[in-house]
């Protein structure tokens, strides 16, 4: 019987020295610990043997299988580094000391619109605030002068949420807030996502980015608004630009304006982003009305100001020819790749 395993060891160290994949050593470890194995016919052959000789054969098979389940273990490791480093020397090649070559992410344009903006106002001696983008109604609409039932409120079709509140539909929303935490005189700018339920077009989108800015002090007139509003202009499209104001009604302004920037995507000839009328909408203004500063805790009196919402989707159209403004939100990476380098 110690004859046999001796044998049985020397045949399977031959065996597995030629196993030559996974597949090959699971076939080995079936044939040698299987049920039907050679370590299981030797087991089954002890019956015949003396109770001391089943003992001394009984050490001897367990040293054997615990040995074949070791060689097992380490000829199958074995196989995974070969097949490894086969996989590795069969790879690509590259230079490890060249620099990465990363796909880089980009700014939205909106948001490099907004900071170059931003940067303007500030260089004017303006402050950059923030305000939530779910407001009550109150400042989006009553300290506002527009209080329920007014019909300027059908001007904005407005999302409403069940506890109340709502989406805001314009950053004057946060006026009633600068006011209050500031008094005057006061220089700010509040720049802001906007909500409003209404159909979609090349120029038209149900959400959107404004900045708004007030500017209140004693003796300001609706020459300080044209000023500041060319200057900004001028600063984001690095020359001259062709602006018009006409009337425009909006309860928390008086008098109010549209202010009107001449079409850069068309030239002024027409097209659908401007709507064939070669001027396109960028911001209602005007001087802000006296109860809205009175709200605000103002004396009305003593100082006057003015107010803008300025559409900063669409100045990012204008700056980058973007022809449709649904484009900034569709989420279209090549298109947005562009302004990696920005």
């Amino acid at each position: 019987m110690q004859q046999k395993i001796e044998e049985l060891v020397s045949r399977f160290k031959k065996d597995i020295e030629k196993a030559a994949d996974s597949q090959a050593v699971e076939n080995i470890r079936i044939a040698y610990l299987g049920k039907k194995g050679f370590v299981t016919e030797i087991l089954q052959g002890m019956k015949s043997l003396s109770h001391e000789a089943r003992k001394e054969v009984g050490k001897s098979v367990n040293i054997l299988k615990a040995d074949i389940e070791r060689q097992i273990a380490q000829r199958t490791e074995k196989i995974k580094e070969e097949q490894l480093l086969k996989k590795i020397n069969e790879s690509e090649r590259f230079d490890v000391t060249l620099p990465p070559n990363f796909t880089q992410g980009s700014y939205h344009p909106i948001t490099i619109i907004q900071r170059e903006v931003e940067d303007i106002f500030l260089s004017m001696g303006f402050t950059i605030e923030d305000y939530d983008e779910i407001v009550d109604d109150y400042h989006c609409f009553e300290a506002l002068n527009i209080p329920k039932h007014h019909p300027a409120r059908d001007m904005q079709d407005t999302y409403y949420i069940e506890n109340g509140q709502l989406l805001k539909t314009h950053t004057s929303a946060a006026q009633n807030f600068i006011m209050r935490k500031y008094g005057a005189p006061l220089r700010a700018i509040f720049p802001g996502r906007c909500f409003r339920n209404e159909s979609t077009d090349a120029s038209h989108e149900n959400t959107f980015f404004q900045m708004e800015g007030i500017m209140i002090d004693k003796d300001i007139s609706i020459s300080n608004l044209i000023y500041f509003m060319k200057t900004m202009l001028t600063e984001v499209f690095k020359r001259e630009v062709n602006v018009r104001l006409r009337p425009g009604f909006f309860p928390f302004v008086e008098p109010g304006f549209e202010l009107d920037i001449n079409c850069l995507i068309c030239g002024g000839e027409g097209c659908p982003s401007c709507k064939n009328s070669g001027w396109l909408e960028l911001c209602p203004c005007g001087m802000i009305h006296p109860k809205v500063l009175e709200y605000g805790g103002i004396d009305s009196e003593e100082y006057t100001g003015f107010a803008f919402g300025l559409g900063l989707t669409r100045l990012a159209m204008m700056k980058y020819g973007v022809k449709d403004i649904r484009d900034f939100n569709s989420g279209n990476l090549k298109a947005l790749s562009q302004f990696t380098n920005i």
